[in-house]
């Protein structure tokens, strides 16, 4: 397939390198000079702005936030799209904007399927990521040779698209949840002169040997936060899509709000460019013990 292909960070590159490597023409583009630069090392084929990159088959975004989205996908260049061309959001969006998208789409005639995506950088580049994808049927049949590239497994969730979203939303505030109970975890083996990685090996062994605490577990064990996978600011905006998702429906998402508060302790004091799963930092810091 001939297809477009805008924002190549960290998830998006690795993403691109396998729809190339699966015999697909990709036409790159994204904000960041650099971004485009790795992407055409990595077989990508360079657009001069996003407009350009609507072409062939399929566009396929992965973007960082809503501002990013709404900033690119305007009435203007959905005018200019391809009659046929289908969008293929794979960023996590809140519901606002996913909602927003779907109408801005609907109004062009553009078919629009949100496709968010779990997993890591790492996971994408070993093509595992589990793809939670809605919208119209025959756009998902057009565009699965794509995520047959891209992923694992594919999720089909109906043909509203803000349903992906809805399940992207409350899975990352599962993760997260999961983040913060292995550092209060790491924590408390800490506050008895204990290795985390003991106490943590043996419960995440013997409890919950599944891969999404195997890899947090290693890095709250051993504080491997850096280079980050997945940038805890970006774990801040997502605990805000939880509260702004549950705040619309009039639904209490209490630990969505320690969780926000703990991202916003963890910046406060320089995790930043860390990886989310910093945040565990926190706890240990509340406790009057230094990090490792």
């Amino acid at each position: 397939m001939e297809v477009g292909f805008i924002g190549a960070g960290r998830m998006g590159l690795a993403m691109l390198r396998n729809l190339v490597e699966a015999g697909h023409r990709v036409h790159v583009w994204d904000a960041s000079e650099a971004a485009v630069g790795a992407a055409v090392a990595a077989g990508g084929i360079g657009a001069s702005s996003a407009r350009d990159a609507l072409r062939g088959d399929a566009v396929v975004s992965m973007l960082p936030n809503d501002a990013a989205m709404r900033g690119v996908f305007t009435d203007d260049l959905l005018a200019a799209a391809p009659k046929g061309l289908v969008h293929v959001n794979m960023a996590t969006a809140s519901l606002a904007c996913a909602q927003a998208l779907t109408a801005l789409h609907g109004r062009h005639g553009i078919a629009y399927v949100a496709a968010p995506v779990f997993g890591r950088p790492e996971m994408a580049a070993r093509r595992e990521l589990n793809i939670m994808a809605a919208g119209p049927a025959a756009a998902i049949d057009r565009v699965q040779p794509l995520f047959d590239a891209i992923g694992r497994k594919t999720w089909r969730l109906g043909d509203d698209p803000t349903r992906a979203n809805v399940t992207k939303i409350a899975g990352n505030l599962l993760v997260a949840c999961v983040i913060e109970s292995l550092g209060e975890a790491a924590a408390l083996a800490r506050a008895y002169d204990m290795p985390p990685a003991d106490l943590l090996g043996v419960v995440v062994g013997s409890l919950f040997d599944v891969p999404i605490f195997r890899i947090y577990a290693d890095l709250v064990a051993h504080q491997r936060f850096e280079p980050a996978g997945f940038d805890l600011e970006l774990g801040l905006k997502d605990a805000r899509l939880a509260l702004a998702a549950g705040e619309a429906a009039n639904l209490p998402l209490p630990f969505a709000s320690v969780l926000r508060d703990n991202y916003l302790d963890a910046l406060a004091h320089g995790a930043g460019h860390q990886d989310w799963s910093a945040v565990t930092g926190v706890a240990l810091r509340r406790a009057g013990l230094d990090a490792a």
